[in-house]
């Protein structure tokens, strides 16, 4: 059943509680990349724009202790909001309570306000986060409308996603836009993608991905594996991996897999090795002979082309996880060319499923040459895998 999103609200006039993503990076008090807060702009524009009161709120970090709370405040990002909305941002420093409660009911038409950290709840028994009945029904309580455009916290249930949706009333709640678009990409990709559908997965380990491997292997017509989970596949194949990472545990899953699979499982045929694990460590390119000593970093160029082939023509690209230890340039190789090689198909719809493929591309330049970059790893990985996201379930329904 699709659902709501914030045009189908009638929202003048109206108390609008919007749950948004704005866990940014901090140093010292300062945002090192305001990313998220810039992606939740158009859903906060179209409120003031329709005359709504806007109530925001999220969570930053984790929150374990008083001196969580002194370096986590989202007082900076109040203030960055403002600079970004040309207007000022009013910001309570409270989750709850009669401060906060006075400033809400203050509001104007168009006003914008951003309440503490919903984190800041967990230190007493992790309200928020394990979506404590109360606190759920009180920041219900504080509007009349709910918006989530939180997509990277979508799929648990917290307090303020699944509780204030559960007590808002019947009809009264609906995704941003930001969160329908995620739904619209990953979803449309694995549910009703333009064939031929090609997933390309990487990362550390096998286990992380086991489900997202079989739903897409069911799904696309070709699946790639790169990053340090092929050394498993590998290993199942009978290769020699000298020291690469490899899930011991997992070989034989990985064996019924590639038969399974056959030909629409693709996997490295040459990697970069090396001794130690350090980006000025001597390296070379592998051919099935990596030695006892040696450690896969990277895939090799002729993986890289192999890869290539297998995109040609692809209408459809699902990329989640690097093809090696890209955060060291002289292993980025095999990352930067298949990053290359989707961002430059033709006619082709690309879809990064957040975490560091996100990040490789956005360093690497090629950000607006996807289709759709998701703003939630672990939210985006459970919706490739076909799990149902609690946060976009308990949204009301069209």
């Amino acid at each position: 059943m699709a659902k709501k999103i914030v045009t189908d609200l009638s929202v003048g006039g109206k108390k609008v509680l919007v749950r948004v993503d704005f866990n940014v990076p901090l140093k010292n008090g300062v945002i090192t990349d305001d990313n998220r807060i810039v992606q939740a702009l158009p859903t906060i524009q179209y409120l003031i724009d329709n005359h709504a009161k806007v109530i925001l709120f999220s969570h930053l970090g984790k929150v374990k202790s008083e001196e969580d709370k002194a370096r986590l405040s989202l007082r900076p990002v109040a203030e960055r909001l403002s600079e970004l909305l040309k207007k000022e941002v009013t910001f309570i420093p409270e989750t709850r309570g009669e401060a906060l409660e006075t400033a809400i009911n203050g509001l104007a038409e168009g006003d914008v306000l951003l309440f503490e950290n919903t984190r800041f709840e967990d230190l007493d028994g992790k309200k928020e986060s394990k979506n404590d009945p109360e606190l759920g029904k009180y920041w219900a309580s504080l509007g009349e409308l709910f918006v989530n455009d939180a997509f990277g916290t979508a799929h648990r249930a917290h307090a303020s996603n699944v509780g204030i949706a559960s007590n808002i009333g019947e009809g009264n709640s609906a995704s941003g836009f930001l969160v329908d678009k995620e739904i619209k990409f990953i979803g449309g990709a694995v549910d009703n993608p333009e064939r031929p559908l090609v997933a390309i997965l990487g990362g550390a380990k096998v286990s992380d991905k086991i489900a997202v491997i079989e739903n897409l292997l069911e799904k696309a017509d070709k699946v790639i594996i790169g990053g340090g989970m092929a050394y498993t596949f590998m290993k199942a194949q009978g290769k020699e991996i000298g020291i690469s990472l490899c899930e011991n545990d997992k070989v034989e899953y990985a064996r019924e897999l590639m038969a399974k699979a056959g030909d629409k499982l693709v996997l490295p045929v040459d990697n970069v090795v090396a001794k130690e694990f350090s980006n000025d460590a001597p390296s070379r390119v592998a051919q099935g002979d990596i030695q006892p000593d040696e450690e896969g970093l990277d895939i090799g160029p002729k993986s890289v082309e192999l890869f290539k082939k297998t995109l040609e023509g692809a209408k459809t690209v699902i990329w989640n996880g690097p093809m090696g230890v890209f955060e060291m340039p002289n292993f980025a190789k095999g990352t930067i060319g298949v990053c290359e090689a989707i961002a430059n198909l033709e006619g082709a719809t690309t879809i990064i499923g957040g975490g560091d493929s996100a990040t490789a591309a956005i360093s690497l330049g090629y950000a607006e040459k996807f289709s759709h970059i998701s703003t939630g790893g672990g939210a985006s990985l459970e919706y490739l895998e076909g799990k149902v996201l609690p946060g976009i379930d308990s949204l009301s329904n069209k």
